[in-house]
């Protein structure tokens, strides 16, 4: 469907979602804090693919957003276009699960990353805007932890997924004005 109907169900389904959370989920933080352990390591072991100011951007979200949360709710990790799915029993239903006990505005980070509903800086940009207006988030914070763990997604020992660097390069160049 259309970027913009696609947010539309995105809107009515998340709200629905984000219910209290705590143990026995992680917690985003020590999740992102994992990411911090290993990103510095995972873009070395990838010869040094892109520009260390992303590192070091993704790096400072983490250490600003993790000890500064607001209320803990269930969010997923992965709840990009594809994962949200019709159905009968609810009209829409989200499906693969990668649960997290942290902020709300973590929970739109595969949504405005992801490439299913348009892959450019426009509609990467649209959809952060968009999500974080209408779902009352805090737009940078959004913005840190959808860089953040887009970075962590895209390096690995043996890998790297350009498309999220280019989106993380996006963000960062957004913060900058």
């Amino acid at each position: 469907m259309p970027q913009d109907e696609a947010l539309d169900v995105a809107i009515g389904l998340l709200p629905r979602l984000w219910k209290p959370a705590g143990p026995p989920f992680t917690s985003l933080a020590d999740e992102a804090a994992g990411w911090a352990r290993s990103l510095p390591a995972d873009w070395a072991a990838t010869g040094r693919p892109f520009e260390h100011r992303l590192v070091d951007a993704a790096l400072e979200a983490i250490a600003d957003l993790s000890v500064t949360q607001g209320e803990q709710v269930l969010v997923n990790q992965d709840l990009h276009a594809d994962n949200v799915l019709r159905a009968e029993r609810e009209p829409w239903l989200a499906i693969d699960p990668k649960p997290l006990a942290g902020e709300r505005e973590f929970g739109i980070a595969a949504l405005v990353r992801g490439a299913e509903l348009g892959g450019a800086r426009s509609d990467v940009l649209h959809r952060l805007d968009r999500l974080t207006a209408e779902l009352g988030l805090d737009r940078d914070r959004a913005r840190g932890w959808c860089l953040a763990q887009t970075l962590a997604w895209a390096v690995d020992e043996d890998d790297v997924v350009e498309e999220h660097v280019d989106v993380v390069r996006w963000l960062v160049d957004d913060a900058a004005g």
